[in-house]
């Protein structure tokens, strides 16, 4: 039943246009379902990885530093669309500062680091089909980020969402789109092959990428990481930041004890009753910002000699064709991490970053934390804390969790939160222009709908 399921899924993908290395990939996966991968990563199989080079301690020239850069290309996921917070555009169209969306920024951050290093820098989306054409619209007001030769993005691949019972590839017809699902981000590796972008960077002479999430405005160009990875010689290094018990979410790196090769575990690859092990920030003590850098040759060399697939863990995701409905088919979507192929290259590292290269907007806390007085944005288009640490932010999520619903909320714009440790908001409030926050503030529920008068000190 199910080789019937993989041909159906294969014939659906051709229909669609999928790439043949991304069908490919799709079959090496199914197969792993088929017989029955979990990719769960049981606490006993593996080590804590305790000790990693910190950036701080590195010694790299400004020569070393301008030279990596000048080598290195900016690549953004960027296929997300918000829909968390309500929205159904590019998450990166989001106005985050002063009118300015996260695109404008990354925009602001590459020409800034193009100008002060005197390198090309190119910066190049990974979209979805339903983020791209906002994408390039955006960008079109952005003269002169394009870089000759190369494209401004290229495009995650999709694949069918199985049905849970049979594998077979599902149908909705209430809404067709439903039935596809991305790759998770992991499919990077094969979009950039598939679609000629990783030939085009290496035939002009580019050896490095640095990716990133297109919501993390921390993750900006960095000359000092791109001088310490090329001197490195590593083929592969993600950015690790220093847990605090905030950060019991994000994955984590660890050396497997089979093979000692580094791998990373994300939070559906953790056994549930093992997520104590995965939450203990003395055990597991760095978390996975999501930054990388790999070496564009070897990614190409390995994938060559792998016949298009690294191998990455499947992860077995199982959600409902339609995510609003809970009644609607049970499917199971296959998912890779990009982080995930730091097993797939001998040599790998990582390095400890700063805090404040981890900014990311998962939600309107988050939202409401990069829009405050907290940070401000210096001339580089990075956003610098003005406070010694961030407010905690938790918003009254039957109220502030839609983006509309934030901004209504809002509409003189968020408090003063500099001088807070934290700001809760419960209930149903509407903020009046300079409100300011201190200490621990809390603004109770009171039943109906209120309002917060101007300038009031919580």
């Amino acid at each position: 039943m199910s080789e019937n399921g993989l041909t159906a899924a294969q014939d659906k993908m051709r229909v669609g246009g999928v790439a043949e290395q991304a069908i490919d990939v799709f079959t090496h996966y199914y197969r792993a379902l088929e017989a029955g991968a979990t990719g769960l990563i049981p606490e006993e199989t593996i080590e804590p990885l305790t000790e990693i080079d910190s950036i701080d301690d590195v010694e790299i020239s400004y020569e070393q530093a301008r030279e990596a850069l000048s080598k290195t290309v900016m690549i953004k996921l960027n296929g997300g669309l918000g829909t968390s917070m309500g929205m159904d555009k590019a998450k990166s169209l989001l106005p985050v500062r002063d009118g300015k969306s996260f695109l404008d920024l990354l925009v602001d951050q590459v020409q800034a680091a193009r100008a002060k290093y005197g390198v090309t820098l190119p910066l190049i989306f990974m979209d979805s089909f339903r983020t791209r054409e906002d994408t390039l619209s955006a960008l079109a007001k952005h003269p002169g980020i394009e870089v000759d030769g190369l494209p401004l993005d290229f495009l995650q691949n999709r694949e069918p969402k199985l049905r849970a019972d049979d594998l077979t590839p599902v149908t909705w017809e209430a809404d067709p789109s439903l039935e596809w699902c991305p790759p998770g981000h992991g499919d990077i590796y094969t979009a950039l092959v598939s679609s000629g972008v990783l030939d085009a960077l290496l035939e002009r002479g580019y050896r490095y990428a640095m990716t990133s999430n297109s919501d993390n405005l921390g993750a900006a160009p960095s000359a000092r990481i791109a001088g310490w990875f090329a001197a490195s010689g590593a083929p592969y290094a993600p950015e690790m930041c220093r847990r605090t018990p905030a950060d019991v979410k994000g994955g984590h790196l660890a050396v497997r004890k089979s093979d000692g090769r580094i791998i990373l575990r994300d939070t559906a690859q953790t056994p549930p009753e093992q997520m104590h092990y995965f939450t203990d920030q003395f055990r597991h003590p760095f978390f996975h910002t999501n930054n990388l850098w790999f070496d564009l040759q070897v990614l190409r060399d390995t994938l060559v000699e792998r016949q298009g697939i690294l191998g990455l863990p499947l992860i077995r995701n199982e959600k409902t064709v339609d995510p609003s409905d809970a009644s609607s088919t049970p499917v199971i979507q296959m998912e890779t991490a990009m982080g995930a192929a730091v097993e797939a290259f001998e040599g790998a590292t990582a390095v400890e970053v700063p805090r404040s290269r981890f900014l990311p907007v998962k939600t309107t806390n988050d939202l409401l934390l990069v829009r405050s007085d907290v940070y401000e944005v210096d001339e580089d288009g990075l956003l610098q804390m003005t406070s010694e640490q961030a407010c905690t932010v938790q918003l009254d999520p039957k109220y502030y969790k839609k983006i509309k619903d934030f901004e209504a909320r809002f509409p003189a714009g968020v408090p003063s939160i500099r001088g807070a440790r934290s700001l809760t908001v419960k209930g149903d409030w509407t903020f009046g222009a300079g409100a300011v926050a201190t200490g621990d503030a809390q603004v109770e529920a009171d039943g109906a709908p209120g309002t917060i008068a101007d300038g009031t000190l919580l």
